[in-house]
């Protein structure tokens, strides 16, 4: 078992790679009553094309897959693993994103049987026709739930508008039609190719004993039968340059319009350290630019241009990243073009230097602070940790992070390369 000491945030955390490939880490935190665990695959919605474990060919498999094998994985052959959890005295849920499908628990009590039945229910499968088909139904109520919401039509529509065949442009969940046409074969060959323990990372948080952690997690491994790990071949995403659409307009019930400029940022840096880099610069720009404390909120909000609702944010994953702004607005028409200009301006936009010190020192504060979260922790390492990056060295980038990162990070604003999604009131 590895040790790794991070003085900075005064944590240590262990570390064993199981003879099947799975990741293990623990991190203790002493006067934790809770413990949080995370078992998380990289296995995502952008994952329809891929050559299956123990075939040659590239397959296709219908869109949302991932996000339906996840409502699957909790039936058990003699019930539901969510009861399961319950009668332990812990509470379960699960989440799907664009490139990683994670299982959680979070308990304050008997971490060790919750972390086994955890790695139990997920590395078996049981799936019938009969149980299949049900859940068909529940995912489509669940498509249309968010069919009817208009802060989350105005957000994928402006990621609809950016891409032209990357599938981060379909929703999660798929469609009602992709779901129907969705088979058993389909879910576990996604199950035996994504699921293998090679592809998969295990986090435990809070109020555990390391060494007692690890044995029982060896243990329940070794028990266990796997085919012969071997690395994934997923189908490269030939996506163009030029964005897919404009702006689009869609009519919704809604009282106010919402309106969302996005913008396509094609040339991702080459190595993990320099996509932090390029991550906590944007994240910093956003905050001078587009957080409450910001004068240009400040104006704006007077102008009547927004509301409590505007901000802006940068989403950065496996292969492609993108920056979203906006929110409610009474003034559609002048806040699109104010947000326009802005983004014409930014590449040349003369940030202070004191006020990135002021941000990054701040941003600093509350990475540190949300260390006293098992949970904030757990999703952190995840998310990076598939992008081949320890959270806990962020501290550090950020430590020498520069104003020159700033100014390379205000060329991702390119006019050219914007969209506007606005959601207006129904006639």
């Amino acid at each position: 078992m590895e040790i790794f000491d991070y003085t900075t945030l005064k944590e240590r955390l262990y570390h064993e790679k199981m003879p099947n490939g799975l990741e293990v880490y623990l991190l203790k935190k002493e006067g934790f009553s809770k413990t949080y665990g995370l078992f998380a695959t990289k296995f995502g919605s952008i994952d329809t094309r891929f050559v299956p474990l123990g075939q040659t060919e590239m397959v296709k498999v219908p869109d949302g897959v991932a996000h339906f094998l996840e409502h699957k994985m909790f039936e058990m052959p003699d019930g539901d693993a969510s009861d399961a959890f319950s009668r332990l005295g812990a509470a379960t849920n699960a989440f799907t994103s664009s490139s990683r499908t994670a299982y959680l628990f979070s308990t304050g009590e008997r971490e060790l049987e919750c972390t086994e039945l955890l790695l139990d229910f997920v590395q078996d499968i049981y799936l019938t026709e009969k149980n299949v088909e049900k859940e068909k139904g529940i995912i489509c109520q669940e498509i249309k739930m968010y069919d009817d919401d208009p802060d989350w039509q105005n957000y994928f529509g402006a990621i609809r508008n950016l891409y032209v065949s990357h599938p981060v442009a379909v929703d999660i969940a798929g469609t009602c039609e992709s779901v129907n046409a969705t088979q058993i074969t389909d879910l576990e060959t996604c199950y035996r190719t994504f699921y293998h323990p090679s592809n998969m990372v295990l986090f435990v948080v809070g109020h555990i004993e390391p060494e007692q952690m690890m044995e029982m997690i060896r243990k329940n491994q070794a028990a266990k039968i796997f085919a012969n790990p071997v690395p994934i071949k997923r189908e490269k995403i030939n996506e163009p340059d030029e964005i897919a659409s404009a702006k689009t307009v869609t009519e919704m019930d809604v009282v106010m319009p919402k309106l969302t400029l996005a913008i396509k940022v094609n040339d991702l840096p080459e190595t993990p350290y320099a996509r932090i880099r390029r991550e906590l610069s944007m994240n910093i720009i956003m905050d001078l630019l587009f957080s409450k404390s910001s004068s240009l909120y400040h104006e704006w909000l007077g102008k009547g241009l927004i509301n409590d609702t505007f901000g802006g944010f940068f989403t950065q994953e496996r292969d492609y990243s993108y920056i979203q702004i906006g929110g409610d607005t009474a003034k559609p028409d002048v806040l699109e073009q104010a947000l326009k200009e802005l983004v014409k301006q930014l590449p040349d936009y003369p940030f202070e230097e004191a006020d990135f010190e002021r941000i990054r020192k701040k941003t600093m504060g509350n990475f540190i602070m949300m260390f006293n979260s098992p949970e904030n922790i757990a999703n952190l390492f995840i998310r990076y940790h598939f992008e081949g990056f320890s959270a806990f060295e962020l501290i550090d980038v950020l430590n020498d992070l520069t104003f020159q990162d700033l100014n390379d990070a205000k060329q991702c604003f390119k006019i050219d390369l914007a969209t506007i999604h606005l959601v207006n009131p129904r006639q």
